[in-house]
């Protein structure tokens, strides 16, 4: 799998199909296959005409593993997105995240709104602003502990299980975990100017409201999972046909 350094952190991705490029970004525990190969996005997006490039985040699948909360911080994951951009020699394209990777989306729309041709934010409603119900110091415990039969908290028990399925340093999660909670104002989310795509499973309990997140974003669309919550709605079916007719309207 090809990687590249970017400020002495390894990043691994991947880089398939031909066409308009859209970045995929990850969540928290994940990697590039488990997100997106394994659930047919790869595929599905290449027979829709896209160049799909797949980032590994640092802590996670082939990249380097750190850890150090400090270097975790939204804005050193998005910088290594647009270090990828710039590997690649890509100056815009489409950008999709899911849950964490949303986040980092969100931040790239932001504060490098010219590389960010539109941005579909998966898994992630007003979580973007409140870590109220959010994941946090439950799951680093539970990943820095002996064993999932130690682990009682039964959020911090999904993500275990979740990072001990998926092969994850566990160490470096735990401090990704806590490096990576820093929330972006209202006033931020209301000056996204690029056009938005809000996929939430409405069974989610993780994400927080994406029609109030949609409320925010000026022109942003909402696109309800049925009856998935945070874990099941990254492979719907409704999920995929929503973003690849979204990705089509874009001028």
């Amino acid at each position: 799998m090809p990687s590249f350094d970017h400020a002495g952190v390894n990043i691994a991705y991947l880089d398939e199909g031909e066409g308009e490029p859209i970045l995929l970004i990850h969540g928290f525990a994940s990697n590039k296959n488990v997100n997106w190969v394994y659930p047919s996005w790869l595929s599905e997006l290449k027979r829709a005409g896209r160049r799909v490039i797949a980032i590994d985040n640092r802590g996670h699948g082939e990249s380097s593993k750190l850890y150090d909360p400090n270097d975790y911080t939204l804005e050193a994951m998005a910088s290594d997105a647009v270090a990828l951009m710039d590997h690649l020699g890509i100056a815009r394209a489409d950008v999709m995240g899911y849950s964490m990777g949303a986040r980092i989306g969100a931040n790239l729309a932001r504060w490098q709104e010219q590389r960010v041709r539109s941005l579909v934010l998966g898994g992630l409603g007003m979580g973007l602003l409140s870590n109220e119900g959010r994941p946090g110091e439950n799951v680093a415990h539970a990943l820095e502990a002996e064993a999932l039969d130690d682990v009682t908290d039964p959020v911090g028990r999904t993500f275990r299980a979740f990072a001990d399925q998926t092969r994850s340093d566990r160490k470096a999660l735990a401090a990704c975990m806590r490096g990576s909670r820093g929330l972006m104002s209202r006033e931020d989310a209301a000056q996204i100017a690029v056009p938005v795509l809000i996929a939430v499973g409405t069974d989610d309990d993780v994400a927080g409201s994406a029609h109030d997140l949609g409320d925010i974003i000026p022109g942003s669309e909402v696109l309800d999972i049925p009856r998935r919550d945070h874990m099941r709605a990254v492979g719907d079916r409704v999920y995929k046909e929503g973003v690849v007719d979204f990705l089509a309207r874009r001028p």
